[in-house]
């Protein structure tokens, strides 16, 4: 999803180090460490973690009304009226209301883009798209809830914010980085802070989101039970996205920012466990 921000944080506070100890942080592998006077921690109640957040709900939301409505313009879609969105509506609004105050004050809009993409999102601001490619992939409702949970997992826990965050503050990072070499003429600076870059990309930033990813599905699944659909059609939705993507050449998971479908089917399968034996 594409976020146009108007957002300014408040980035006044200096983070003062010698080049001694910024080079002595470098070799014990904490960069990302050097963000630290930028950030704002807090759990989220839902997830029961701790989270880098450094933008508000209010914040994000307007971003994802701005971003929704360039898509409405620019995007083939249904009428907000239609028997399909009307569909995708109703069960949208039972997930919501299954979440209820774990979800931040939203107005809650559903519409279906005229789009074969096997793809579905929600935006900070309660703002949900079905393509149609994916609801072409569905046999039923509670299909249809199990990717509608997990899009407004994403809300839930969070995780546009915590992106968005950990974004400013790896870039942060790798930039003080950058300043404290050129400064202190260390030998191949460039290719230190290549291979820095790699490291926070791969080792930070991908890993959580794959966290995120199955978050959304744990916690989606638990929205859309309570809602009264049927855990067990999510196994059989992701079955029928895996047998789908079986030809598809793929890169490996650790390079990915989603976990494989065999992943999520299994965390999918022991979630599905906990709810019955509960």
């Amino acid at each position: 999803m594409t976020q146009n921000s108007n957002i300014t944080l408040d980035t006044t506070r200096k983070v003062s180090m010698s080049r001694r100890k910024l080079l002595s942080g470098l070799a014990s592998g904490s960069v990302v460490a050097f963000a630290a006077p930028l950030t704002a921690c807090s759990t989220n109640p839902n997830t029961g973690r701790s989270q880098l957040i450094l933008v508000s709900d209010d914040q994000l939301a307007q971003m994802g009304t701005t971003t929704w409505q360039t898509m409405l313009t620019d995007t083939p879609v249904q009428e907000a009226d239609s028997e399909l969105t009307d569909a995708l509506r109703g069960i949208g609004n039972r997930i919501v209301e299954a979440a209820g105050p774990s979800l931040p004050p939203a107005d809650w809009e559903y519409r279906v883009f005229n789009d074969e993409q096997l793809n579905a999102f929600a935006m900070p601001g309660g703002k949900v798209g079905f393509y149609q490619g994916i609801l072409d992939l569905m046999d039923n409702e509670s299909q249809v809830a199990t990717v509608m949970g997990h899009e407004v997992s994403h809300i839930a826990g969070r995780h546009s914010a915590e992106r968005y965050s950990q974004t400013i503050a790896a870039n942060t990072a790798l930039t003080a980085t950058s300043i404290a070499l050129n400064a202190g003429e260390v030998r191949f600076q460039q290719q230190i802070a290549a291979v820095l870059g790699v490291g926070v990309q791969f080792g930070v930033l991908l890993p959580y989101q794959r966290r995120q990813e199955l978050e959304a599905d744990r916690l989606g699944l638990r929205y859309m039970a309570k809602a009264g659909f049927d855990p067990r059609e999510s196994v059989k939705f992701w079955e029928k996205m895996m047998a789908r993507n079986a030809d598809r050449e793929k890169p490996p998971e650790f390079l990915s920012t989603h976990p494989s479908d065999e992943t999520r089917i299994r965390v999918l399968e022991e979630e599905i466990a906990l709810i019955e034996a509960a």
